[in-house]
């Protein structure tokens, strides 16, 4: 494991945000949906891709707030831009999104 400075932690721009709409994204080379995610009034909307449809339903994400990288660069996937990073835990190829226990802002930052 590589052992990062503070100063690079804080560059780290993760926020929370609310899924407002999913789709499938069959050109994905595995299983994915296309997100687009509320991030408050500062940020706006962003659109990420995320291999997610084993556990997770269309139907269950929609209103989830879920914790992102909103600062990396843009990132083509196929025919998609993906603007941020949906974080979760990883166990093979099973995805455990990132949450908050309680309803907060669109836009706070995870500290």
């Amino acid at each position: 494991m590589d052992v990062i400075n503070w100063n690079d932690f804080e560059k780290v721009e993760m926020r929370v945000g609310t899924i407002l709409e999913v789709n499938d994204f069959p050109e994905a080379r595995k299983p994915a949906y296309q997100l687009s995610i509320d991030f408050g009034a500062t940020i706006g909307i962003k659109k990420s891709s995320a291999q997610i449809t084993k556990r997770y339903s269309k139907e269950d994400l929609i209103g989830k707030q879920i914790v992102a990288v909103v600062n990396f660069p843009k990132k083509q996937i196929g025919k998609f831009m993906s603007e941020c990073l949906v974080l979760g835990s990883v166990n093979n190829d099973e995805i455990v999104l990132l949450t908050s226990d309680f309803p907060v802002e669109n836009g706070l930052r995870i500290a």
